[in-house]
């Protein structure tokens, strides 16, 4: 389907990043020939790809790292999106870089969207300099941002691809490494494994997932929804501009950004909880931020719905939230980088 030699299938997509976190170190000793333990991977600030400690010691995210380190050596970071930042790296590094680990939509950041010829930009560097390309579209792979992949919008290939989370079509854990014999054969026997991973139950469920998100065209269906519940979403933006600072995303992969300073002492969080009162779930990420990421199958009406609960949220229940939440609470961490120490999620309206 996707048109890789092999797949090593695991159960998580924390596991999957690990797979392919392995797979590119040992490609990186056998292949490139850089020299023993001074493998190095690239990722971006503002990523999120798991909680494990090899996964975590390439985090931005304060929440998943404080208290675990020591985090694991030979990760560099670079700024999301900026395609001269990374060549900048691959020039210093280049001999001992094995592979570039990103999202091509950041999800826990988010919903960030990486500027036009992005992604293009990033294979043409990675063919450059020998380095893996590794996308991580656990979250934005198969068909969430409206094509079977996110790299789909550019038409990019990478060396290697992780997907998990609607591989498994919400019923049982699994996940997967894509990637050509020439990167996957550099795992050998004993050299890697899993309990579980391809289990005959995992792979028939996976099977199924894949073969519904085909055959009902669900890429194609959630372009277009994306379209209508971005139409909705900025219509609500229009109404309350003070509120609302951006609407982003792709397909049916969604973010609202919210005016923090018009808002306090009202969270993110807040918000999600009455929306959940009013019947829809959604995810806050880093305080000032809703993803909106709702199934594949939900309808054009269901949208509309949802929709108004958050439009009902914003005009009936903020102000009274406003009054009865104390102006001294707090957000309850804090999105200062202990990496470098920058706010990644600052909005601009954000006092300094």
């Amino acid at each position: 389907m996707f048109g890789y030699d092999m797949v090593l299938p695991m159960n998580t997509g924390a596991e999957g990043v690990e797979t392919a976190l392995k797979l590119a170190r040992t490609w990186g000793y056998k292949k490139k020939k850089i020299p023993k333990d001074e493998a190095i991977i690239v990722s971006c600030c503002g990523c999120f790809h798991g909680r494990t400690l090899a996964v975590i010691s390439t985090s931005c995210d304060n929440d998943v790292t404080r208290g675990f380190g020591p985090l694991l050596p030979g990760h560099i970071k670079v700024d999301f999106g900026d395609a001269v930042a990374l060549e900048k790296i691959f020039k210093e590094n280049g001999d001992r870089i094995a592979g570039f680990l990103f999202e091509p939509i950041q999800g826990e950041a988010g919903v960030v969207v990486p500027p036009d010829g992005y992604l293009k930009s990033v294979r043409d560097l990675c063919s450059k300099y020998n380095v893996l390309m590794i996308a991580d579209e656990v979250q934005s792979g198969l068909a969430r941002t409206g094509k079977m992949l996110a790299c789909d919008w550019e038409e990019v290939r990478p060396d290697v691809v992780i997907l998990g989370k609607a591989l498994g079509g919400g019923v049982i854990p699994v996940s997967a490494v894509l990637a050509d014999k020439d990167a996957m054969l550099c795992i050998q026997l004993g050299e890697h494994g899993s309990t579980f991973g391809g289990n005959p139950l995992a792979g028939a469920v996976a099977i199924a997932s894949l073969d519904v998100i085909r055959d009902e065209r669900l890429a194609e269906r959630s372009a277009q929804l994306g379209l209508e519940l971005r139409h909705h979403l900025l219509k609500i933006q229009q109404q309350y501009p003070n509120y609302i600072r951006e609407v982003q995303g792709s397909g049916l992969f969604n973010a609202v950004e919210l005016n923090s300073k018009n808002l306090r002492p009202i969270s993110a969080y807040d918000i999600c909880l009455q929306l959940k009162e009013r019947g829809v779930l959604a995810k806050p990420t880093h305080d000032t931020i809703i993803r909106l990421t709702p199934p594949l199958s939900i309808s054009s009406d269901e949208l509309q719905e949802a929709s108004k609960a958050l439009s009902d949220v914003l005009e009936h229940d903020l102000p009274k939230m406003q009054k009865a939440k104390p102006e001294h609470v707090s957000p309850t961490s804090s999105n200062i980088c202990d990496r470098c120490g920058r706010n990644l999620y600052a909005s601009p309206d954000e006092d300094n």
